[in-house]
């Protein structure tokens, strides 16, 4: 049973940073496919980043053009748990945010592609 439980949302200013976490039980940590995802109320999912690595080797990661430069994703593997660091933000990046894993091995930019996701987590940036 793999399970992500996503936590560090809440309430920023424009301009301010918040850190996203998520902790994944259930499966190797050692070798994985990760996605961050957003979606706000009445639109689809909008993708975030992503990351694939093996041991302590970043193996590629990537953001989408909206992110790129202001937001960047990482992991730690004594705590099972990947990052999304959040700076420079934008009332437009309000939205639930969600981790996702590939099980087949192959972090893409399509929602369809991931196979577990995380609870979400309510980012919301004031101006």
């Amino acid at each position: 049973q793999v399970q992500l439980v996503e936590s560090g949302g809440g309430l920023v200013q424009a301009g301010g940073s918040l850190r996203l976490s998520c902790a994944v039980s259930g499966r190797t940590f050692s070798s994985l496919a990760m996605g961050w995802f957003r979606q706000v109320p009445g639109k689809e999912r909008e993708f975030v980043a992503y990351i694939r690595w093996s041991g302590r080797s970043i193996n590629y990661a990537d953001y989408s053009d909206s992110v790129k430069g202001r937001f960047t994703t990482s992991k730690d593997n004594a705590k099972n748990t990947v990052y999304l660091q959040m700076n420079s933000l934008k009332p437009e990046d309000t939205a639930v945010y969600y981790c996702a894993v590939a099980n087949r091995g192959m972090a893409t930019v399509k929602d369809y592609d991931y196979d577990y996701w995380g609870q979400g987590t309510q980012v919301t940036v004031s101006s």
